[in-house]
C-alpha cells in the first residue's frame, strides 16, 4: 500500500513533484510604471508640437519679471493743463491749494433721432456715428414721458448719449477745437453766453459732418448734437477762463 502511494505522489514523467508554496517565475520586462511616464511625456510632446506648429493659438506674453511695463501717453492737453494752465488759474484767481483751481471733469455729447420713431434703423446709423467720433460706444436713451403732439409714447427710444473721462475726454477736446470746429462754414468763434450758472458750458453742433471721422458719402441724414464741458468750477467766470485757457475759441466781444 506505501508503494502505491509513493508512485500517486510521483509525476509521470519521472521529475519530483514542486512545492505548493514557490510561485512560478514571471518573464521578465519592463514594470508598468516606467510605461506611464512615457504616455505623459508623448502626450506633453504633442501640446507643445501643436502649439508651435500653429496647431493651437499662442498665449500673449506679458513683460519679464523685473522689466516694468511702458507708460501710457499722456494727452497734450493733460500736460497742457498741468503745466501752462493750472500755473496761471492759481495766479488768477489766488488759489492758495492747487485742489481748489477748476478742471475739467467730463464731457456728455448728446444726440437727438426723432427719425426713430418711424424708421428704427435710423437710431443704429446714429449710435454707429456717434462711436466713430467719441470712440465710445454710446447709450441709448429712451421717453420719459409720453406726448400725444409729437406722437411719442414712454419707453421709446429717442436718442443716444456718450459721457467721457479720462484720456479720452482730453483726445476728444483736443480733437474738437483743433480740427472740427475749424471746418463750419465761416466760423468765428463759439458764444459765450452758453454757461449755466455753475461754470458748465454747453457748444450746439448742427452738422455731425464736421470730424473727419465721418464719411459724407455714408451719412444718411445731417444731425446735430448737444456738447457739454462739465467743470468743476463754482462760478461762470473761472469755467470760461479755464475753457480759454484750454484754447476753447470764445467769439470775441465787439466794443
Amino acid at each position: 500500500m506505501a508503494d502505491e502511494k509513493e508512485k500517486k505522489a510521483k509525476p509521470e514523467g519521472g521529475g519530483e513533484p514542486k512545492p505548493k508554496g514557490e510561485a512560478k517565475p514571471k518573464a521578465e520586462g519592463k514594470p508598468k510604471a516606467e510605461a506611464k511616464p512615457k504616455a505623459d511625456e508623448a502626450k506633453g510632446k504633442g501640446k507643445g508640437d501643436s502649439r508651435r506648429k500653429g496647431g493651437g493659438k499662442a498665449e500673449p506674453q506679458g513683460p519679464a519679471i523685473g522689466e516694468a511695463e511702458p507708460p501710457a501717453r499722456i494727452p497734450r492737453l493733460r500736460e497742457h493743463f498741468e503745466k501752462s494752465v493750472l500755473p496761471e488759474l492759481m495766479k488768477r484767481f489766488n488759489y492758495t491749494n492747487p485742489m481748489q483751481a477748476p478742471r475739467l471733469k467730463k464731457i456728455v455729447v448728446n444726440m437727438g433721432v426723432g427719425d426713430a420713431l418711424v424708421n428704427i434703423k435710423m437710431l443704429d446709423a446714429a449710435v454707429a456715428e456717434m462711436a466713430t467720433i467719441t470712440g465710445q460706444k454710446p447709450s441709448i436713451r429712451k421717453a420719459k414721458k409720453s406726448i400725444a403732439n409729437f406722437k411719442l409714447r414712454e419707453g421709446q427710444p429717442i436718442g443716444c448719449m456718450v459721457t467721457l473721462r479720462g484720456p479720452r475726454m482730453y483726445e476728444f477736446y483736443d480733437r474738437l477745437i483743433n480740427v472740427a470746429l475749424p471746418r463750419i462754414r465761416d466760423f468765428r468763434g463759439v458764444p459765450a453766453k452758453s454757461f449755466d450758472g455753475q461754470g458748465n458750458y454747453t457748444l450746439g453742433i448742427t452738422e455731425q459732418i464736421i470730424f473727419p471721422e465721418i464719411n459724407y458719402d455714408k451719412v444718411e441724414k445731417i444731425r446735430g448734437m448737444d456738447i457739454t464741458f462739465v467743470t468743476s468750477a463754482e462760478s461762470d467766470e473761472e469755467g470760461q477762463e479755464l475753457l480759454r485757457l484750454m484754447n476753447m475759441p470764445f467769439r470775441q466781444r465787439q466794443a
